[in-house]
């Protein structure tokens, strides 16, 4: 397989923006109209998802320890579309249709190179499906508290049925009446509970929708649906090593789920978490922190902000305010949050000796409301 040629192929498409996602749903739904029923209404918060997931995959396509695990998961978070193994042939045609239509050196090497990943890809994710089939497609989800705590952001409580697997760190798909067919991702913010109840912390952003119907339009009593879980900042459980967890925006959440899960269920350890934001009066979720902080022996929270000269706190960026504590060389290292915050720290905890390996990262952001291999995106 000519990985290198299938990149190139992929971004004469890539590049033409709009023009090959439309392509590539407008030949779809023409030859198979009964995959129409599975998208939105609106097709505007879809377009381009395809092809962002699909360059995933390209890019990875000769790293199969990587791209399987996550195949196999997303074979499985696609049984909520209601995808069965017939609409693989039909995806797979109207992408092999796209990726010929724009690119003039297109040859049947090429061709056959794409059809081949493709098949893998295919057969990854329908058989991970089959062997879920004792799972439901979706939980639904009561939600049982709804709390504004900034004009932007709500903590909320839901209650899935039946019992809802997941672990500390991993992320859901979570969809609404408000917004049907619209999936986004969410981390959870507390580890599995007894009482199976699961937080969830909700920014709504300018051009998100379903975020801004999950802070404006739910509220306790309504029913929200939700994926199976996917492993995305990968909590090491087994690890009994400190930890360092920095956290920016709602890229808090995984980490407080990790918090939860290191009091639930240990071993025990030390853990320093780090909470960054522009203004003291955006820290929505301080009042629990500090009372984690309180309760916990072994768990220290330090607030930091980099545009608020009123306040109090640390002052500057998280990444600075974490290496102006360190060194942490010994730790295992989880950052969560806006793409510049995250590849900052990154940066700076490299610089002070932190080996690459034992940092794992996140990106929540606003403007990345990027995709995973699935397509989808986190809002």
């Amino acid at each position: 397989m000519d990985v290198a040629a299938m990149r190139a192929s992929f971004a004469k498409a890539a590049a033409t923006g709009d023009e090959a996602p439309l392509y590539f749903y407008s030949h779809l739904f023409l030859s198979h109209p009964e995959t129409r029923r599975m998208f939105p209404v609106s097709m505007a918060h879809q377009r381009d998802r395809f092809f962002h997931a699909l360059g995933d995959v390209v890019a990875h396509v000769d790293d199969l320890d990587r791209v399987v695990p996550v195949l196999q998961a997303l074979g499985r978070d696609h049984r909520k579309f209601g995808v069965v193994p017939e609409h693989y042939p039909a995806a797979g045609a109207s992408l092999l249709a796209t990726l010929r239509h724009f690119d003039d050196e297109w040859s049947p090497a090429l061709e056959r190179d794409w059809s081949d990943a493709y098949g893998l890809v295919a057969n990854v994710m329908i058989e991970a499906a089959g062997e879920s089939a004792d799972q439901p497609p979706w939980w639904d989800a009561e939600v049982v508290t709804h709390e504004r705590r900034t004009i932007d952001t709500v903590v909320m409580w839901v209650r899935p049925e039946p019992e809802f697997p997941y672990e500390a760190g991993q992320s859901v798909s979570l969809e609404t009446d408000v917004r049907p067919k619209l999936w986004r991702y969410y981390s959870p913010a507390s580890a599995p509970r007894p009482d199976g109840l699961i937080e969830l912390h909700v920014r709504a952003y300018d051009g998100g929708p379903v975020s801004t119907a999950l802070v404006r339009r739910v509220g306790p009593g309504d029913v929200l649906r939700l994926g199976p879980p996917i492993g995305h900042i990968s909590f090491d459980a087994e690890s009994d090593r400190d930890l360092l967890l920095v956290a920016g925006g709602t890229g808090l959440a995984p980490l407080k789920a990790v918090v939860d899960h290191v009091a639930r269920y240990g071993p025990p350890r030390r853990v320093d978490l780090f909470v960054g934001s522009r203004t003291e009066e955006r820290i929505y979720d301080r009042a629990d922190l500090e009372r984690l902080d309180r309760e916990h022996g072994w768990l220290t929270v330090t607030f930091a902000v980099s545009h608020d000269d009123l306040s109090s706190l640390e002052h500057g960026d998280i990444g600075e305010v974490v290496a102006r504590h360190g060194p942490w060389n010994s730790r295992d290292v989880y950052v969560a949050g806006p793409a510049p915050m995250v590849e900052d720290t990154t940066a700076r905890l490299t610089a002070g000796g932190v080996r690459p390996e034992r940092i794992r990262s996140e990106v929540f952001a606003p403007s990345r409301l990027s995709p995973g291999l699935d397509g989808e995106v986190t809002e």
